[in-house]
C-alpha cells in the first residue's frame, strides 16, 4: 500500500481517479469539481472577505495549484454534523475562527493519504484563530474511521462525523462538490474563501503560505 506521508502527486492523482470510481458507483458522481453556486448573494461580511481572496488567487501553485480562490465571496452552507463528544454540530459553531473542511471517508484512497497532512497542519497552525474540521462520511462500519485514524497515528483532528453522508449531499445540492476529498476554506464570519476538489499536501510549504495569507485578515480588519 502507499504509505499515507508520501505526497507524490502522481500517486494522489491516480488514487484519487480510483476513489472517484468507487464515488460514482455509490452515489451517482461523475467527475471530481466544483460549479459556482447560484442564487446565494453575499451579505456584506462576505464582500468584505473578497481582497482576502484576492490575496490567495496567486498562491494556488504548487501542492494546492487545485486550490479555487473565490471571485465572489458568500456563506458558506451552514453545514450540521456531529463533534467529538457526539453533539449536533454546525459550520456556525465554528464563527471566528478560519475553519479549513474536509470531507472523507475510509474508502476514499486519496482522502487517506492527505489526512496525516491534515493533521501536521491543525499541529502547526491550530488554535484560536485556526481549525481543520475534518468531517468522516463513512456510512458503514462506524467503528472503522477512529480505528483507521488510530492506526496512521492522527493525532491532531478532532473527529467530526455524518454518517448520514447529508453534509456531502448538502455541498453538492449547493454546487460546492461532486466528488471526495473536498476541501474549503471558510473566514472567520462563515464566508467561502475558495475550495479545493482532490487530495492536497496540507502540510507542504505551499499550503502553509496560502493558509496564513487567509488568517492574515483577522490582523488587517479593524473590529466593529
Amino acid at each position: 500500500m502507499t504509505d499515507p506521508t508520501v505526497r507524490s502527486r502522481l500517486p494522489l492523482a491516480i488514487s484519487a481517479a480510483l476513489s472517484l470510481f468507487i464515488l460514482a458507483g455509490v452515489g451517482g458522481v461523475a467527475l471530481y469539481g466544483t460549479s459556482p453556486g447560484r442564487g446565494n448573494s453575499a451579505g456584506a461580511e462576505c464582500r468584505a472577505a473578497k481582497p482576502v481572496a484576492e490575496r490567495l488567487a496567486p498562491l494556488a501553485r504548487g501542492d494546492v495549484a487545485a486550490f479555487n480562490a473565490t471571485s465572489a465571496p458568500a456563506p458558506a452552507p451552514n453545514l450540521a454534523f456531529t463533534g467529538p463528544d457526539g453533539a449536533p454540530t454546525t459550520l456556525a459553531d465554528f464563527r471566528g475562527k478560519t475553519v479549513l473542511l474536509n470531507l472523507w471517508a475510509t474508502w476514499c484512497a486519496p482522502c487517506r493519504q492527505e489526512m496525516p497532512a491534515l493533521d501536521k497542519l491543525q499541529a502547526d497552525l491550530g488554535g484560536d484563530g485556526f481549525q481543520v474540521v475534518a468531517v468522516n462520511i463513512d456510512t458503514r462500519n462506524l467503528d472503522r474511521p477512529k480505528a483507521w485514524l488510530r492506526e496512521a497515528g492522527v493525532q491532531n483532528l478532532a473527529y467530526y462525523a455524518d454518517p448520514q453522508a447529508k453534509v456531502f449531499q448538502d455541498l453538492r445540492r449547493a454546487g460546492k462538490a461532486v466528488g471526495l476529498p473536498i476541501t474549503l476554506l471558510i473566514d472567520p464570519q462563515g464566508c467561502k474563501l475558495g475550495v479545493l476538489a482532490g487530495p492536497a499536501a496540507w502540510d507542504s510549504p505551499d499550503a502553509l503560505k496560502l493558509v496564513r495569507a487567509a488568517l492574515e485578515r483577522s490582523v488587517s480588519t479593524p473590529k466593529g
